[in-house]
């Protein structure tokens, strides 16, 4: 059961989450469209096939995710399972889900994916890359802090 101060903080903070994906749901439906990334080079070739969904995405996680944001370059879909409370964000295009991220609540670590970010609790975080992949972001939104597989 949560004390008071502890809903007090996730409430403040599923404000910051909403206040923030709004506020950049505006900025990138005013900004020029821009055509998905080309493909990189050999080794580093995007994942086959359309991006998840926020109903994808939390369907792999056992969630049914209450729409908050549904703009044409962002979705944003909150969820609570038994593991926590998580936010999806998915993306249109990477330099959307770079300007987000550029933006976000920096003491929140996220889950990033292509073209999707789950914001929560490190301890749900943890528990939601088994099932979703990605990288675990800690700080700073650009730089992945999961640790590099061993090489050979």
């Amino acid at each position: 059961m949560l004390t008071h101060s502890r809903r007090i903080g996730v409430a403040r903070n599923i404000r910051v989450v909403a206040t923030v994906t709004l506020a950049l749901s505006f900025s990138l439906a005013c900004s020029a469209e821009q055509p998905p990334a080309a493909p990189v080079a050999a080794g580093n070739a995007a994942p086959a096939g359309p991006p998840l969904t926020v109903e994808q995405l939390a369907e792999k996680v056992g969630c049914k995710p209450t729409i908050q944001v549904d703009a044409v370059d962002i979705r944003t879909g909150a969820c609570k399972t038994a593991t926590g409370r998580f936010f999806i964000s998915t993306f249109v295009t990477q330099s959307g889900k770079d300007q987000w991220m550029d933006q976000a609540p920096e003491y929140n670590p996220h889950l990033v994916g292509d073209l999707w970010t789950v914001l929560g609790a490190r301890k749900v975080l943890d528990e939601l890359r088994q099932e979703l992949g990605g990288d675990l972001h800690l700080t700073d939104h650009r730089v992945s802090s999961t640790p590099a597989p061993p090489a050979g």
